[in-house]
């Protein structure tokens, strides 16, 4: 018999690490959680506490002799994927000519190149009624001044996303890109190298376990976005409706 599990990117914080906890909680059905990030000490803590039988993959996703071995496992092993999460991904504020080349390209590396990586390779084995959570944001639904690549990149997992549902519609796979707005995580540690976080994304942060939540409920009802927070649900319809011209001229005003 096929061993059943959830394959988890970036699952040693933030909401990556709380994908874990509530998975734990809700699939029972699961024999193993697969968990990836690079920080081994804290994935196997984070095993510890969990119920649900875990495997710690201690990788960079965007590292191709990582991926490799990653591939083999996945060959090797006898696995039905019920739910993949791709969670991996971090984000650099500041001007795009401030900020070096090596980090731009290396936050397109993560939030892209190997989200998609990921997602080729867990395909084949998944199951019929599975769900592929990718981390977008609602930096993906308008263009970001001082956030010009990650929004650009999320961007890129949203429509990648939409996409791919479409294609694995008829295989009864059904992918959800989850959309939030500030998270109270370590990302804006890493965000603000360059720059500060504009004071009214600050006032409308909300708690990991909330996106999470939110997004484990929308992926089981097939729904193809989730955007967890009245002001994001907000922002979205917005960018739909007034020019982006205007919103970008209004969000340069904001400090």
């Amino acid at each position: 018999m096929k061993k059943k599990i959830a394959i988890i990117t970036g699952a040693s914080s933030g909401i990556g690490q709380e994908f874990a906890f509530q998975l734990d909680e809700i699939m029972h059905e699961l024999d193993e959680i697969w968990l990836i990030a690079r920080r081994r000490e804290r994935l196997e803590e984070l095993a510890k506490v969990l119920e649900t039988g875990c495997r710690t993959i201690a990788m960079d996703v965007t590292e191709e002799r990582d991926m490799e071995l990653f591939r083999n496992i996945l060959a090797t092993e006898d696995v039905s994927v019920r739910m993949l999460v791709n969670c991996a991904g971090y984000g650099l504020m500041g001007r795009f000519d401030g900020i070096s080349i090596e980090e731009q390209l290396g936050m397109l590396e993560v939030n892209c190149k190997a989200l998609t990586r990921m997602t080729y390779e867990c395909i084949p084995y998944m199951c019929k009624n599975g769900r592929i959570i990718q981390l977008a944001s609602s930096a993906a639904f308008v263009p970001q001044k001082n956030f010009a690549v990650y929004a650009a990149a999320k961007s890129y997992v949203l429509s990648f996303s939409r996409a791919l549902r479409e294609e694995l519609r008829e295989r009864d796979i059904w992918v959800t890109a989850v959309c939030p707005g500030p998270v109270e995580t370590e990302f804006f540690d890493i965000a603000e190298k360059y720059a500060s976080t504009l004071a009214v994304k600050k006032l409308t942060m909300v708690p990991p376990q909330k996106v999470v939540r939110d997004a484990l409920r929308d992926s089981y009802h097939k729904k193809a976005l989730s955007i967890c927070s009245l002001p994001m649900k907000a922002f979205g319809i917005l960018t739909k409706t007034v020019p982006h011209g205007w919103i970008l001229s209004v969000m340069g005003l904001l400090k």
